[in-house]
């Protein structure tokens, strides 16, 4: 087992309550209900939320800031754009799927890209962010694929590629991403599949780091509220609304505390 990476933890920083949290979405153009039930959700956010975060993975695959020309990556960041020109301050982080997203998405959706993890002060409230893919220490095969992949010079060499040659290897990935999860969900008789999950001592670390008790995450696709010795570590869902099993909520934070807010509607 390996420790987390050593990032420097961001913030902390004060954000206006309402916030809204959400993550893995996996936003596709062959996913048009997850985008519609996404864009539904902006329209709400105008209304009930002040701040939003997503917290990585919000594409399904993202192989450099061109694709922001894209007639889809377009649709999306309008849409995140028209929700900032309301009032309602946008918040990016990057997950293991689009962890090449970059500055020229974040400014043509409005939004500020945060580094992984990041302290937020919200509603009273000292929480850290993350995508969660960090915490998953057990997973010794993701692990050297992530460290490998946030080496800044690895990036430099990819996307120094042609567009399509990086496309080609994006699509080779998710192919076989999607292989195993189609073995696994037939082995489980349809269950969705369900990704490595946090370790205790990881998750420690990090409250430790970032002087907080109150964490909250994706990537795992396990939603849940755990309870730790250091603190209370929320997991969002994933959003999927194509599939037999749909599913998508958002996590929100006010002076009431934390609670859920479905999507599936």
């Amino acid at each position: 087992m390996t420790a987390i990476p050593r990032t420097p933890v961001a913030g902390p920083f004060a954000v206006q309550a309402p916030a809204w949290f959400i993550s893995d979405l996996h936003l596709t153009p062959g996913m048009p209900r997850t985008l519609a039930a996404f864009e539904r959700t902006l329209e709400r956010a105008a209304h009930g939320a002040r701040t939003l975060f997503i917290l990585g993975d919000f594409f399904e695959f993202w192989i450099g800031d061109e694709e922001t020309d894209s007639p889809f990556a377009q649709r999306v960041a309008g849409a995140l754009r028209a929700l900032a020109a309301r009032g309602v301050a946008v918040y990016l982080m990057h997950g293991n799927r689009d962890f090449l997203l970059g500055e020229r998405f974040a400014a043509a959706a409005g939004a500020k890209l945060l580094p992984d993890p990041t302290v937020i002060d919200c509603a009273g409230q000292r929480v850290v962010l993350s995508h969660g893919d960090m915490l998953c220490i057990d997973d010794e095969r993701y692990n050297r694929f992530r460290r490998w992949t946030r080496k800044g010079w690895v990036q430099r060499l990819f996307l120094a590629l042609p567009l399509r040659t990086r496309l080609s290897i994006a699509r080779k990935l998710r192919a076989d991403s999607e292989g195993n999860r189609a073995r696994q969900a037939a082995e489980g008789n349809g269950v969705p599949v369900v990704y490595g999950d946090v370790a205790p001592a990881a998750a420690a670390e990090l409250f430790g780091m970032a002087g907080a008790r109150l964490m909250v995450h994706g990537h795992t696709h396990r939603p849940a509220r755990h309870e730790h010795a250091a603190g209370v570590r929320w997991v969002l869902t994933d959003w999927d609304l194509d599939g037999r099993h749909p599913r998508a909520a958002v996590l929100q934070l006010d002076g009431g505390g934390f609670s859920l807010l479905p999507q599936t509607d």
